[in-house]
């Protein structure tokens, strides 16, 4: 899967390409593990979104584990070159480590670090923990919405002479970020591709979602399904190539 679509937002995004069986398989499974639900939420930004997808809730070891699988074949399939792993605080430290133990299961073993939110002031000190941060690095989160953890991770691995070179993330979601309040033309996911020149997978994105839901429509979720496309076709963003 590139880590650029060609998708334009509208009521029929995503649904003129093939399904993606490792998204769907995602979509699926967040679905079942109570992770991605729908109805109304607010998001950060003050908008009322028809779903909403919480991280935190891959709350066992079987579901963590699994997801780790996810994240695993999306980088193997993308053929990406990466030298460690970071996974920022908080929710990107439980997603770096089963990654790096999935990897290596994989044959791929690699170093993983990650921050705390404040500096220890004893013991070995300072914000990082795991191994040292060097080569080329992959930060891995779970949602990007301004962009705010990868700019942190940014500087934290810039600081220590490292490279940060790619993203992974769970979910794009595909629509417009916020500056100062108003709705900018771009999302975070392409603002960090665009303007901080890092490379951005994610396992699936909204557009895999609303096929999911096209092809559940006889299943209860019809509504569910409008509800979607109508907050794409207000909030969504054409994820082309700028």
């Amino acid at each position: 899967m590139s880590d650029v679509a060609g998708e334009k937002a509208g009521p029929t995004a995503g649904q003129g390409r093939v399904p993606d069986p490792l998204a769907q398989d995602f979509v699926q499974f967040s679905v079942d593990c109570g992770v991605l639900r729908f109805g109304e939420f607010k998001t950060k930004a003050g908008r009322m979104s028809p779903y909403f997808f919480n991280a935190g809730l891959f709350d066992d070891g079987a579901k963590l584990g699994r997801l780790a699988q996810f994240y695993a074949r999306r980088l193997l399939a993308s053929e990406l070159e990466f030298d460690m792993i970071f996974g920022p605080a908080y929710k990107g430290i439980p997603l770096g480590a089963v990654l790096s133990v999935e990897l290596a299961r994989h044959g791929r073993n690699l170093p993983f670090a990650y921050n705390r939110k404040e500096a220890k002031d004893h013991g070995e000190g300072g914000t990082l923990v795991g191994a040292p941060l060097k080569g080329r690095v992959l930060i891995v989160d779970d949602v990007m919405s301004a962009g705010t953890a990868v700019r942190e991770s940014i500087s934290i691995i810039h600081a220590a002479g490292a490279i940060p070179h790619a993203v992974v993330i769970a979910l794009d979601r595909q629509e417009k970020a916020t500056e100062s309040g108003a709705d900018s033309d771009r999302s975070a996911v392409q603002y960090v591709r665009r303007e901080l020149g890092l490379h951005v997978y994610s396992i699936a994105k909204l557009s895999d979602l609303l096929q999911y839901l096209a092809l559940q429509s006889n299943t209860g979720l019809a509504e569910d399904h409008r509800r979607v496309i109508a907050y794409r076709n207000r909030y969504g963003v054409d994820d082309g190539p700028a």
